[in-house]
Order: structure tokens, then sequence, then C-alpha cells
């Protein structure tokens, strides 16, 4: 497991202060997070969204690695270009060192407009770490739905009213379908748990080809809490089983954290505005509806968990 002093002393900060992310947002303490899983070089690209315009505002930038800025839709393709040409230049001695690979893409550029690029990178095998930081919706240009944003959420685009409660669809498992693949390492995890990302990160960069985290990052502005509340509200989607925190290994699906006991997935949802309407007594129902599928998708992971181990 990672240990904090140690990473503090051995690894260099390499997303600077100075960056122009609101107070509070999950996606800067996600990458600093998960740029602790290597002592070796980096070099990151980042899909256009949240991070990489308020990172790299011309002519400045936070970041203390080399770093490419892409389009929405191809952060994996650009970084399978890069590792590709890097694998060259060492097999003809140009290139000593050993570098690690990272791309960086919200839920927008990766559940939906980036998937095809994603998935294409992980059917060729390149050695590179995908990291998906979720803030459950389209946030860089105003909270609209995503593939990733919950049952029952209002966004811009799909709005709680008088004719829809919110969206009406749940949300899209991209950690199975990436599993799928059958690449070496993918994970989920969230920004309260630390220690257990950044182990996942380590292990991710690890890796033997490709490898993939999907990380929860809040977004107060989208969901509509307190952006002091940002740890509690990951800690809440941990311990109601909303974001179950798991790893396929191999192909051995795991929990690397489960709470002695799942609290009622009302106490994830209250706190945020986007879930206000939920409470009203017409809808209601919805919750329940909520729950029902969180309690279904726990028990789908335990069969996972249990099938694969016996396999193994």
């Amino acid at each position: 497991m990672a240990n904090i002093k140690e990473l503090s002393e051995k690894i260099p900060e390499r997303l600077g202060p100075g960056h122009r992310l609101c107070a509070g947002c999950g996606a800067s303490i996600a990458v600093r997070q998960v740029l602790m899983g290597t002592e070796d070089p980096v070099v990151a690209v980042s899909a256009t969204g949240c991070l990489e315009v308020a990172t790299t505002i011309y002519p400045y930038t936070a970041w203390k690695i080399p770093f490419m800025h892409n389009a929405f839709e191809n952060a994996a393709s650009t970084i399978s270009g890069i590792e590709s040409a890097y694998r060259a230049l060492k097999k003809q001695g140009k290139i000593k060192k050993n570098i690690k690979f990272i791309a960086f893409g919200g839920d927008g550029g990766s559940y939906d407009i980036g998937l095809q690029a994603l998935s294409g990178a992980l059917e060729r095998g390149h050695k590179f770490v995908y990291v998906c930081y979720d803030n459950e919706a389209y946030m860089n240009t105003g909270s609209q739905r995503s593939g990733a944003t919950p049952y029952g959420a209002s966004t811009t685009t799909a709005p709680a009213g008088k004719a829809s409660p919110g969206k009406v669809q749940f949300r899209k498992d991209l950690t199975a379908i990436v599993a799928a693949h059958r690449i070496p390492y993918a994970a989920q995890a969230t920004i309260s748990n630390w220690n257990d990302l950044v182990t996942k990160s380590q292990k991710a960069f690890a890796a033997e080809g490709p490898a993939f985290l999907n990380i929860l990052t809040m977004c107060h502005r989208g969901w509509r809490y307190p952006q002091e509340n940002i740890v509690q509200i990951a800690k809440s989607a941990v311990d109601t089983g909303f974001w179950p925190l798991i790893e396929v290994d191999k192909g051995t699906w795991r929990f690397t954290y489960k709470p002695k006991e799942r609290k009622p997935i009302e106490e994830f949802l209250k706190p945020q505005g986007r879930f206000k309407h939920l409470f009203k007594e017409e809808n209601k129902h919805i919750i329940a509806e909520i729950q029902k599928e969180v309690d279904s998708n726990w028990q789908r992971l335990e069969h996972l968990c249990e099938a694969s181990c016996k396999v193994a």
C-alpha cells in the first residue's frame, strides 16, 4: 500500500499550483494522486475539458511534465501515437530511459465522445494509463448530461421539472466495458480513499499493457453542494455503494474496500442540489429505484468477484 510520507519525499509535484480549476475541484486532486503512482518520467495528454482549459491557459501551464492537449474525442489516439514513437526510438537506441504515458479525459471525453478511440487503443495494446476523471456531466460547457450522469440527476439538458424528473436513463458502466477488452488492469477509485487510489495508480503504471482508472471526481458547481464538502461527498459515494471501489487485475475482479454496512442511497443524494427534486413526494419512488439499482449492481459485482477468484 502507498505510504504518504514516502510519497511526499520521493515523488515530485507534477501538477503545480496556480491552475484555474475551481476551489474544491475533484479533478485536480485526482490528478495529483494518480501522478504519485510512479517515480519514472511521465508524458501526459488531456482531452478538451475542465482539466485542460483550466491548467493550460496560454501562455501559462500548471504542468511540470511534458503535456499535450488534444481534441475532445482523441486522447487515447494521441497517447497511442506518442507511446508508439517512444517504442520506436527506444528500439533504435535513441532513448534510454523508461518513460510512462498517461491520458486524461472527463466522462464526456471517455464515456461518450472518446469511447471509440479508447476502445481502439485498448485493443491494440498500447502501454499507457487512461484516466477518466468522472464528474458525471459535461461540466466544462455548463453541466449537460453525459453517459455517466446518474438516473434522476438534474442537468441543463435533462432538467427536472413538470415534464421530467431529471435524467431518465441509468448511467453507463464504463469500467465493465473497458474490462471486457481484457486489458491487464482496470479499476474504480475516488479521492476520499487516497491510499486506494495511489495504490491503484502504482499498479496501473506497472501494468504490462493498457491500464484504466475510472475516478469519481466531484464537481461542486454541477452537483451543487458546498465546495468544502468534497471529501465527505466522495466518501458517501463509497459508503452507500453508489461508487464501489473495485479492480480487475489480469481478469480477476475484487473489491478493494467494502463498507461494513452500506448506507442508504439518500445519504449520498440529499446533500446535492442536483437531486433536490427527488425528495418531493411525487418523486420519492425514483430514490427507491436508484437504491434498487445500487443493490443490484453491488450483487452483480459480488458474483463477478466470487466467480473470477474461483477461476484464478
